[in-house]
């Protein structure tokens, strides 16, 4: 991936000193400006490439739609549920947190609840204060020979598992991701969630929050539980359904909760907070000093690493540009783009653009399948209208225009370019090809609609293409008719054929002011600069 420019990034909330320095070493400038509402939050970032925040920021669609400078969005910890993502990437903005940076802190606050819920821990400490000695009323149980089960067995499902092993407990777990072999070398034996509810003495949730996760553990699940199960969730609020919980807690179905994230926070509705069975935080999982050092160190890092085309780590919504930090695949994002210009031009008079077959061919072009078909979209919806796509949103923004885009890969057929790819576009019923390839890192053009170029298109400067019928005249009288018009033809391709209508690319020292002077000349015309 080229490089993308961040010259200035705005911090709206308070994260470690590092953060700021580490961008400023590297020649960002950074403002740092807390506690905005929503309308001095829009009106100061217009002024911004970045924008790093915590969780305290919501960054809506209404503040990225007026963010026209915005380019990514950084955010100082795990999730994004403050980031409006679909709407960033509408407008091509990245989204990137920081997916390691509190791993431990969580991991460790979880433990705490798990082993608070077992012995009592903050209850006992509150009725001391009270000036009570109730050792009857806070009698606890062993996490020893327990089992512990982990619904997402990510970075933080991983960490829990390990230590709550060191108190012998058995982990049992469930995550549509990770592969069964995998966490059964962590210890963690992976089965169903009807299978694992059952066996659980104690249950924590460590998923995303998202429509397939939201009420995990509801009424009927906790019906599934053995009675007195005890549950924590230093995820997401609303992973565990809250009014449920309620129900099973009071009837004793639940034994107790440890609770550090809520659906509302502060949650209004204080009947969890105030059940005595209840542990309670106020969302304190990334709340310890190293947690927020390494969050606000690894966000610049990583923004960093990507402004220097180095990687990019974290990044939510731009999968398609993780495989575009090399110097090959600049090379054929640039391939991909002139070719969708090419045949952009060509098709300027029909719209609309309906469908977009893109193929890759060759084993350089295996792991390129997925951004290529993005470059070459770009090429097509940007060229000429000055359009905003680019990788991160191009297929959001032709799926909203109605383009059938498919995509395939397929091996070498044995030709001299070994990598090409071949594009066919239907533009008002009409169907039009394009092959290319790279050559000494220059993107080339090879056929153009079923004509096969003798001598490569080197898709760069002023580029003329024309279709006509052959003739040994044909060169000459264009040469002639450019001439009138003050342009001169800097290199000419022709193709292989020399029978019928064919097309041919001339590189002209500047485009021709009116392509209808070719008319008499030449039956299709198109021109662009690359």
């Amino acid at each position: 991936m080229a490089p993308i420019s961040i010259r200035t990034v705005l911090i709206s909330e308070s994260v470690d000193p590092r953060c700021r320095a580490i961008l400023e070493e590297n020649g960002i400038r950074v403002t740092e400006k807390q506690n905005m509402k929503k309308d001095e939050l829009i009106a100061e970032l217009k002024n911004y490439d970045g924008l790093v925040v915590r969780s305290a920021t919501k960054v809506t669609a209404d503040v990225i739609n007026a963010a026209d400078n915005l380019k990514i969005i950084g955010r100082a910890g795990t999730g994004v549920d403050n980031v409006d993502v679909d709407a960033a990437t509408k407008k091509g903005i990245i989204v990137m947190n920081t997916p390691s940076g509190n791993t431990l802190s969580a991991a460790e606050l979880t433990c705490a609840l798990l082993m608070s819920l077992s012995r009592n821990v903050p209850q006992a400490a509150m009725s001391m204060k009270q000036g009570n000695w109730d050792r009857k009323k806070f009698m606890g149980s062993e996490l020893y020979g327990k089992v512990l089960g982990i619904v997402g067995l990510g970075r933080i499902g991983k960490e829990v598992a390990s230590r709550m092993q060191s108190f012998g407990m058995k982990t049992i777990g469930y995550d549509p991701i990770t592969p069964v072999e995998v966490s059964a070398s962590w210890g963690v034996e992976q089965m169903s969630l009807d299978q694992l509810w059952p066996q659980c003495d104690y249950i924590t949730v460590h998923t995303p929050l998202m429509p397939s996760t939201v009420g995990l553990l509801n009424d009927e699940t906790f019906a599934k539980c053995k009675k007195g199960v005890k549950v924590v969730n230093c995820a997401r609020g609303g992973i565990i359904d809250e009014a449920a919980l309620l129900r099973a807690v009071e009837s004793g179905q639940c034994g107790g909760a440890g609770l550090d994230v809520f659906v509302e926070e502060p949650p209004k509705d204080r009947n969890l907070v105030d059940h005595p069975n209840v542990i309670s935080c106020p969302h304190l999982g990334a709340s310890t000093k190293e947690a927020q050092a390494r969050c606000g160190q690894d966000i610049a890092l990583q923004i960093v690493d990507m402004v220097k085309g180095k990687s990019l780590v974290g990044a939510v919504n731009a999968n398609v540009l993780a495989s575009t930090f090399s110097q090959e695949s600049h090379q054929l994002i640039k391939l991909g783009e002139a070719i969708g210009a090419v045949l952009q031009s060509c098709t300027a008079s029909q719209p609309p653009l309906s469908q977009v077959h893109v193929v890759s061919q060759g084993d350089c072009m295996k792991s390129s399948t997925g951004y290529m078909t993005s470059a070459v979209l770009v090429g097509l919806l940007n060229h000429g209208s000055g359009g905003s796509s680019n990788l991160i949103n191009v297929l959001s923004l032709a799926k909203e225009s109605g383009i059938m885009v498919n995509q395939t890969h397929c091996a070498s057929d044995g030709a001299a370019a070994e990598s090409v790819c071949k594009v066919e576009i239907v533009a008002n019923g009409c169907s039009y090809k394009a092959n290319g390839s790279v050559q000494c890192g220059v993107p080339i053009l090879l056929e153009l609609n079923g004509s096969v170029f003798r001598q490569p298109v080197a898709l760069t400067g002023n580029l003329l293409f024309f279709k006509a019928s052959a003739s040994p005249q044909l060169l000459s009288s264009m040469a002639g008719l450019l001439a009138t018009a003050g342009v001169e033809i800097e290199s000419f391709s022709g193709p292989s054929d020399r029978t019928g209508d064919l097309w041919y690319c001339v590189g002209v020292s500047s485009p021709l002011p009116d392509l209808g002077a070719l008319k008499s000349l030449v039956k299709e015309a198109a021109q662009l600069t690359l």
